[in-house]
C-alpha cells in the first residue's frame, strides 16, 4: 500500500470522532490512577480544543492511527494472496494456493451434489469475516492428482491446511449434526475448534437456520488409487 493511499484512506476518517474517543479513553485512564478531580466525567461532552495539545492525548491518537493504517495494509496483503473471499481455483493453481498462506480451507466439491452446494454458501459468509485464511473450491472430477493424494473419497469434504500441510478434514455432514439444516454459526464454531480460524468478538450470535431437504453425503469414487 503506499503512502498516498494510506493518507487517503486515513484522511476519509472522521477525526473529530476519533479524538472524542481517545478522550475518553484517556479521561477514564485518569479517573482509573486516582485523578479525578482533574478530569471531566467520562460522559462529558469532550472540549477537543482543549485537549489536542495534551501530548498523552495526541500520542494515544497517533497509536490508534498507526494501528488502523497497519490493519489496513495487512488486510491488503491478504487480498492480493486471495483472502477474504471464496473463489474457485483450478488443479494446477492447487498448490501455489495452499503453500503461500499460513492457513487455508479448501472444499472439495462436486458440482451436481446438492450437500456441496449448502457448504458453498456457507463458506462464502464466512471468507468475508476470516481475512486471515484463505477460502478457495476444488472441483473433485478436475482434480484427480490431488483426489487421490489426499484420499477424497467422499464429498463434500473441507481440508484444512497449515503451511501447505493438510492438518484437519471435516467430511460430509457427520460433524455438523449430519443433517442439511445447520447453521453457518455451527459450521464456523467447528472451523474455530480445529484451529483453521480465529473466534471474532462481539459476535450478533448465529444467522437465521437455512433449511433444506434431507440429503446424504456422496461417495466420491476416483479411477486414481
Amino acid at each position: 500500500m503506499d503512502s498516498d493511499s494510506v493518507r487517503s484512506t486515513l484522511s476519509g476518517l472522521a477525526l473529530g470522532n476519533v479524538m472524542a474517543a481517545a478522550a475518553r479513553d484517556y479521561q477514564k485512564e485518569l479517573l482509573a490512577q486516582g485523578k479525578a478531580q482533574a478530569a471531566a466525567p467520562v460522559d462529558q461532552e469532550v472540549d477537543l480544543d482543549e485537549l489536542m495539545d495534551d501530548p498523552e492525548l495526541e500520542k494515544l491518537h497517533s497509536d490508534r492511527i498507526a494501528a488502523l493504517k497497519s490493519e489496513i495494509e495487512k488486510r491488503q496483503v491478504l487480498q492480493r494472496l486471495g483472502h477474504g473471499e471464496y473463489r474457485e481455483i483450478s488443479e494446477g493453481d492447487f498448490l501455489a494456493e495452499v503453500t503461500k498462506t499460513e492457513k487455508v480451507i479448501c472444499h472439495f466439491y462436486h458440482r451436481e451434489f446438492y450437500r456441496c452446494k449448502i457448504v458453498d454458501k456457507h463458506l462464502k459468509n464466512l471468507a468475508p469475516r476470516h481475512i486471515d485464511t484463505k477460502f478457495i473450491k476444488l472441483d473433485a472430477e478436475n482434480a484427480p492428482f490431488f483426489v487421490a493424494k489426499l484420499a477424497v473419497r467422499t464429498l463434500p469434504c473441507i481440508i484444512m491446511f497449515r503451511n501447505g500441510i493438510a492438518t484437519e478434514r471435516i467430511i460430509g455432514f457427520q460433524d455438523l449434526g449430519g443433517k442439511d439444516d445447520f447453521t453457518t454459526a455451527t459450521l464456523e464454531r467447528l472451523l474455530i475448534k480445529k484451529g483453521i480460524i480465529e473466534k471474532k468478538e462481539n459476535d450478533e450470535g448465529e444467522e437465521k437456520e437455512h433449511r433444506g431437504g434431507s440429503v446424504r453425503s456422496s461417495t466420491y469414487n476416483s479411477d486414481s488409487d
